[in-house]
């Protein structure tokens, strides 16, 4: 595991110090930045000698974190929502909140011969589960929820949904068979072998995805590192590593499943 990276879901470091000098940057980041921000993490740390800790999880549990108290420097968040909350909250800096992409959500399949033509060939009973982010606190449940609805198929697919903690625990719902087919981000499908299918983006509330650096909790933060972090993710070298995990600004064109 590299310096870059902690386990999924990990919780916040203990025992945070006034200024943590030494310490590295914590960014508590979407389940869906798992893959680029591996990559995004690297490079931020080649061009500024900054380290930076990453904890990934499901949105709404990290900004509940945040708003608790938790020692992070900065939430990248599946939903602009929950970073108003946490500014709510007095947790985070509002004049630092940036969108950094606009998020896409996919149906995947381990094979990219079962993926249905389109959303609503998902009524086909051969699709005996479909895994899906927790919509209640999951911005990318939410949105596959409300695409589902939109398109009139929510009242048959709900018995056979099967919910995920986040949308990385959802795609190993399908990547290991307990699912047929998985409603992700576009940024977890694109490089993960199999197939995807792009879902209409007016079926469901825009998932506009923002950053914004935070206090740090009761040991204090990094502010000038954080805000360096967001200026490199939201710069072209960091957006131009983005995109090649999905993650697109408004009017981008999905890239088409290989």
């Amino acid at each position: 595991m590299g310096a870059c990276d902690r386990p999924s879901g990990g919780g916040p470091g203990t025992g945070a110090r006034s200024g943590r000098k030494g310490e590295p940057l914590r960014v508590a980041a979407a389940a869906d930045l798992a893959v680029a921000f591996g990559e995004v993490g690297a490079a931020f740390e080649r061009s500024s000698g900054k380290k930076v800790e990453f904890s990934f999880g499901s949105t709404g549990l990290l900004a509940k974190q945040i708003a608790e108290g938790a020692p992070y420097d900065v939430l990248a968040a599946a939903n602009m929502s929950y970073v108003d909350d946490v500014v709510r909250a007095d947790a985070c800096d509002d004049s630092t909140k940036r969108l950094y992409a606009r998020g896409r959500i996919v149906l995947w399949a381990k094979d990219k011969a079962t993926l249905p033509a389109t959303l609503e060939g998902l009524r086909d009973p051969k699709y005996a589960k479909v895994a899906l982010a927790n919509p209640e606190h999951a911005p990318y449940g939410l949105a596959a929820q409300q695409a589902m609805t939109k398109a009139g198929i929510w009242t048959d697919l709900k018995p056979r949904a099967v919910y995920g903690e986040n949308v990385q625990a959802t795609m190993m719902f399908a990547q290991s068979g307990n699912a047929e087919i998985a409603i992700v981000a576009l940024s977890l499908a694109v490089n993960a072998g199999g197939g995807y299918l792009p879902i209409d983006a007016e079926l469901h509330a825009p998932l506009d995805q923002a950053m914004v650096v935070c206090k740090g909790g009761s040991g204090g933060g990094k502010p000038n590192e954080a805000r360096a972090f967001v200026d490199f993710v939201t710069s072209d070298p960091g957006h131009a590593i983005m995109r090649k995990y999905g993650f697109l600004l408004p009017g981008e064109a999905v890239p088409t499943s290989r």
